[in-house]
């Protein structure tokens, strides 16, 4: 079998991301971001989805954590694109539901090669540490604008935003997990297209 694999380096003005990406392989996550919640959260999507997933970023953090946590999207989105290839035999379709305690996220991803992001969530905590929430929507745009995907991720009901943000990473790893399995039932591409 083909390795699933992908490297990517992302050097701008803002920010400095290696990333390497593995998607048959289990091995424990090594995350570092300079944001605790963000690489906290990053390791649940790497366990739940059961990826091996090694992220080095640096970025202006003086500034805020926009940057580092859109840009880290847009590389882990490139990441499964070029893990996937040319996406023979995977499933495409992903949905999990994922509570955590008073929280319930429902997560569907379709690797359909069109970018589209819906994303539903009242984070009511604009910062959880010195992580400013609304920039979770941002990170998961970029993810799904390389990855081509469709992302749809509802938060259904909840109180603790913590909870909601972890929710959505947990559905997100396993949506994915899904979505990129190889089923043996499937001959070429999962599209009446010919290609996704």
């Amino acid at each position: 079998m083909t390795k699933r694999q992908a490297t990517i380096v992302r050097n701008t003005k803002e920010t400095q991301i290696s990333l390497k990406l593995d998607l048959d392989d289990q091995s424990p996550a090594t995350i570092s971001s300079g944001i605790g919640y963000l690489d906290h959260m990053l390791n649940l999507f790497a366990k739940h989805g059961r990826f091996g997933l090694e992220i080095k970023a640096t970025g202006d953090l003086e500034v805020d954590s926009h940057h580092t946590t859109e840009d880290i999207g847009i590389a882990l989105g490139q990441a499964f694109a070029e893990a996937l290839g040319d996406k023979v035999g995977i499933e495409r379709y992903g949905a999990q539901f994922v509570p955590m305690d008073e929280t319930l996220t429902r997560a569907v991803v379709d690797l359909s090669g069109r970018s589209y992001l819906v994303f539903q969530a009242d984070l009511t905590a604009q910062r959880l540490g010195t992580f400013e929430t609304e920039v979770v929507e941002d990170f998961w745009q970029g993810f799904s604008d390389q990855l081509r995907a469709n992302v749809h991720i509802e938060v259904l009901y909840g109180r603790n935003t913590h909870h909601k943000i972890e929710s959505m990473f947990k559905a997100m790893g396993r949506a994915m997990r899904q979505a990129v399995t190889i089923n043996p039932e499937i001959k070429g591409v999962n599209s009446t297209k010919g290609t996704i």
